[in-house]
């Protein structure tokens, strides 16, 4: 096999995941986030790079949007949203955050593979993406060909950009006014 008919195959795979997302809980994320004062998120290894990604496109449209660890994110408050980007739910250090988030008293969304995970459980709004990996085999009735967590980080980043092109239709955004935010002393 070539690399155009294992890029195909791929796209065929995302297709079928990401299908399989709930458009309500996609709506719900998208509405939670309008409506918070500050939007943080977390994820471990290259879940936390879409999760990166989807803090700046936000930041890009003017929401104060941060990635948890970095050393200028502020604190969590109760009206503020954590979204959590984890396959399997049980990260370590991704449960901690969950509980002080529930703690505080702000919304805790996760996008998942396991929403009976223990983040899942803890969450408000869940986003359940059907993406098999070796961390969480519960992901549905299809197998990956890809490696690992690719076909969930892959997804996640998708749905995180379908979340920001709702958000653009319900703030009329586009990408004109979001580049202004672009940075500039690159």
């Amino acid at each position: 096999m070539n690399t155009t008919e294992y890029a195909d195959l791929i796209a065929e795979e995302l297709k079928t995941a990401l299908n399989k997302i709930s458009p309500e809980s996609g709506e719900a994320l998208t509405n939670q986030i309008i409506k918070s004062k500050k939007i943080l998120v977390a994820g471990a290894g290259r879940s936390g790079f879409a999760a990166k990604a989807f803090a700046m496109r936000l930041m890009h449209m003017g929401f104060d949007a941060y990635v948890v660890g970095e050393t200028v994110t502020p604190s969590l408050e109760s009206d503020d949203l954590l979204i959590i980007s984890s396959g399997s739910g049980e990260t370590g250090s991704l449960l901690t955050m969950s509980e002080k988030a529930k703690k505080i008293g702000a919304v805790l969304a996760t996008v998942t593979i396991r929403p009976e995970g223990s983040v899942g459980r803890a969450a408000d709004i869940i986003i359940k993406i059907p993406a098999p990996t070796p961390k969480a085999e519960s992901a549905g009735d299809f197998k990956s060909i890809q490696p690992m967590g690719s076909l969930f980080e892959q997804s996640m980043l998708l749905f995180f950009d379908a979340v920001i092109l709702r958000i653009m239709e319900k703030k009329g955004f586009d990408s004109d006014t979001m580049f202004t935010r672009h940075a500039n002393l690159e």
